[in-house]
Order: C-alpha cells, then sequence, then structure tokens
C-alpha cells in the first residue's frame, strides 16, 4: 500500500507506540487522524510532528460505542477520506492472580482492548471497502501467544483481539482491505501509568531488553505498506511465537517462572 497522502485513523496516539506510528506515517507524506483518550497528549504529538492541516486530533474513549460512532464523520470533516485504520490504543490490568483481580478492573481492560477495537474495526470498515485500497490494522501482545501469570485477563483481550483480526483477515482476504495482526514484545512505553497500574519491582540486575517505540513504529508502518498480515516486534514475541507452537506447555510454564518473583 502507498503511504503518501493517504488518510490513516491512529488510536493511542497520544503516546508510546501510537505516537511513533503517527510521527512515522506524517514523515511518510500521510495524513493522520490521531485519536486518544487524553487531550494533552495528543497536543504534544502535535507539536512534535509539525505537519500542520495533514493530522487532526480527535479526543476520545474507543470503550465508549457512541464516542466511536461519531469519529468517521469527523475524520471524514477534516481530511475527506479514511484509507487506513490502526488500532493500538490499550491498557495492562493491575498486576494480580485472576483469583484476586476486581471485576471492574477486568471488565474494564476487556472493555478497552477488545470492545474498543471491535467498535473501532466495525465502524470504519464500510469506509475502508469504499477505497481501492485500504489497510486494517490491530495490535495484539505476545500475552497472546502465551500466558503471563498477574496479566492474565490483559492477555484474554488481547487473545480475543488476535482472533478477531484473523477472522477479519479470512472475510476480507478476497477485498481491497489488506488486514494485520501485530504482537509486540516488550516496548519501552508508558502503559503502565497510562493504565494506572503501579509497576512491580524488577529483581535487581534482571533489567529486560525491550524495544524502542519508534523502532516499533517504524515496523508497523512497514507493515502496512507491505500488506504483511502478520507482525511480530522484538526478539521475546519471535522466541515465544515459536516456542508456543513448538512445546505450548513448556512455553506456558516457562513464563510462569519467570513471573513468580515479581508477583510474590
Amino acid at each position: 500500500m502507498q503511504i503518501a497522502a493517504k488518510v490513516f485513523v491512529v488510536t493511542g496516539a497520544g503516546s508510546g507506540i501510537g505516537r511513533a506510528v503517527t510521527l512515522e506515517l506524517l514523515s511518510r507524506s500521510a495524513k493522520v487522524a490521531a485519536v486518544d483518550l487524553h487531550a494533552q497528549a495528543l497536543e504534544e504529538t502535535a507539536r512534535l510532528a509539525s505537519a500542520g492541516d495533514r493530522l487532526s486530533l480527535h479526543t476520545l474513549n474507543i470503550a465508549d460505542r457512541g464516542e466511536v460512532a461519531a469519529l468517521p464523520d469527523a475524520v471524514l470533516d477534516a481530511h475527506g477520506q479514511v484509507d487506513g485504520l490502526l488500532s493500538i490504543a490499550g491498557i495492562i490490568q493491575p498486576f494480580e492472580p485472576i483469583t484476586t483481580l476486581p471485576l471492574e478492573a477486568a471488565e474494564r481492560v476487556m472493555d478497552v482492548n477488545f470492545w474498543g477495537t471491535y467498535y473501532l474495526d466495525t465502524t470504519f470498515l464500510p469506509l475502508l471497502m469504499e477505497r481501492p485500497e485500504a489497510a486494517l490494522l490491530n495490535v495484539s501482545s505476545m500475552g497472546a501467544l502465551v500466558p503471563v501469570p498477574g496479566q492474565g485477563v490483559y492477555g484474554a483481550s488481547k487473545a480475543a483481539v488476535k482472533l478477531l483480526t484473523e477472522c477479519l483477515y479470512a472475510e476480507l482476504r478476497d477485498s481491497n482491505v489488506a488486514v494485520t495482526v501485530v504482537f509486540p514484545g516488550g516496548v519501552g512505553t508508558n502503559i503502565t501509568e497510562n493504565s494506572g497500574v503501579a509497576a512491580p519491582s524488577m529483581p535487581a540486575g534482571k533489567t529486560p531488553k525491550v524495544t524502542s517505540a519508534e523502532d516499533a513504529g517504524r515496523l508497523i508502518v512497514d507493515a502496512v505498506a507491505k500488506g504483511e498480515p502478520r507482525l511480530l516486534i522484538g526478539g521475546d514475541a519471535k522466541m515465544l511465537d515459536r516456542l508456543s507452537r513448538v512445546a505450548p506447555m513448556r512455553a506456558i510454564t516457562t513464563v510462569a517462572d519467570r513471573m513468580k518473583a515479581l508477583l510474590g
């Protein structure tokens, strides 16, 4: 897919991977409708971009079906068309086992990660299918490939995004819409802070290696340009993807053993 002069809706554009994707698209002469819950974060993205009217800002809660339903008209008013939807916004849960996680916390994660993605996909697909070529990209997680104790509901929400996206790929493979699912491993973002979650203390000398948000953003835009159906970001995601297929129970126990020190 040609990126230049195309219009992309990017959620989570106020920080992290979403901001990096927004800046990368703009650097390739695209137009972006940047979506985020936090208006001030979007303003900072706009300051960094200096893209003029190629960038529009849209503050809304993707878990609110009514707010999502009003978004296409706002994007069309700003840019006249929609060629791509990149659903990147997401949150994690408090680091707790499923048995002690409050129901409200579990519902919030599912509302944002799964229902928010579903609302966006189904709302924008009619517009995407009108274009000569279009892209739909959803961000899942390596936590959808192998369960991570303490992030069970988060992983379940991202597994739902995985299967939703793969089903859209199957249903749309003969259409003009290229569908991509992304599995990031550890990426240097502020998702913990944005989720209102306290990060667990890492054992001494155990600083994990992470992919930068900028590198993740570049890889995502490359995947859209190439029409790739599946993207794994980082050595950790690639390793767990292989292990989950070759030795699934070993993958589960390996991750569970590594999480013991964090959960106490």
